[in-house]
This record gives structure tokens, C-alpha cells and sequence, in this order.
């Protein structure tokens, strides 16, 4: 059986030329929009840190999402196909970047904070596991070289 490949077409339009293109550091806007067919505009910029727009979302930003949003897909699956009835989930996932002197820098860790609301009769035991699953499974989190942890809060909705 052959694996399945999938393609992401992306085009990001630097857009922060103000008149003199890059003839100084400071001369141009870290300004950028990111688009993709049939899918709404993204308006990006670099972290406010490297001169970006704090108003609009900077690629670390969009990696932490990133990490965030596959974990919750699985775990939503996941927890579907187990009979675990989820009734919300909210992530305050952080990112930790180290900049080194000179100028590079990477990730050194996320961290996922889910919060999760399960219907009563679901099995809490199962929902705290499933997060382990939907980890391993995360094709974003497979695919970066730092460690990317969950501390999940589980709860039961009470009963009405």
C-alpha cells in the first residue's frame, strides 16, 4: 500500500513596501498577506519584537496555532470515534522562541493547556488518554524538532 501524500499551495505577497523597498532596515513594513484558494486573507507581519505589526498574526504566531489546532483535530476524532462526547475545548497553548546573538533563533517548546468539557457518562479516563493518541498522531507536532507537551483540564458537564 502506498502512503498518501497531500500538497499546501500557499502565496505569501510581501506587502509593506513604503515607497523605497529595503534601502534600510527600518525604510520598509514587515507587512504581508497570506492567501490560499477559496480561503479568507491572513493579514501577517513579523513579531512586534523584529519590527511587525502587533495587530496582525507573525509566523510564530501561526506555528503555535498550528500545533494547537492539529492536536484539538485529532483529539476531537479521537474522542468521536471512542464514544467521548466533547461539549467545548479551549487551548492556551504557548510557544518559548530563544533568539540567539546572531539574529537566528528556534523554538524550544510548546506547551498545549486544553480545556476540555465532556458530556456526562463519557469516560474521563479515556478522555485524558486520547490526548496522549491525538500527540503521537499530530502531523505538525511530528513534524518539529522541539518538544511539544499537554496539560489538558478535563471536566464532566454536570448532569441536567
Amino acid at each position: 500500500m502506498t502512503d498518501k501524500q497531500h500538497r499546501y499551495d500557499v502565496n505569501v505577497t510581501w506587502t509593506g513596501n513604503q515607497g523605497t523597498g529595503t534601502s534600510s532596515y527600518r525604510s520598509y513594513s514587515r507587512d504581508h498577506l497570506i492567501q490560499s484558494a477559496g480561503k479568507a486573507p491572513i493579514d501577517g507581519s513579523s513579531d512586534p519584537a523584529f519590527r511587525g505589526d502587533p495587530a496582525r498574526w507573525n509566523p510564530e504566531d501561526l506555528l503555535v496555532a498550528s500545533l494547537s489546532a492539529c492536536h484539538k483535530l485529532w483529539y476531537l476524532g479521537l474522542c468521536a470515534e471512542a464514544g467521548v462526547v466533547v461539549l467545548s475545548y479551549e487551548d492556551d497553548a504557548q510557544g518559548e522562541m530563544v533568539e540567539e546573538h546572531s539574529g537566528a533563533g528556534q523554538f524550544t517548546s510548546v506547551v498545549l493547556r486544553p480545556r476540555v468539557v465532556i458530556a456526562a457518562g463519557s469516560d474521563l479516563g479515556t478522555a485524558r488518554e486520547l490526548h496522549h493518541l491525538a500527540h503521537q498522531k499530530c502531523f505538525i507536532a511530528r513534524s518539529v524538532n522541539f518538544p511539544v507537551t499537554h496539560e489538558p483540564d478535563i471536566s464532566t458537564a454536570s448532569a441536567s
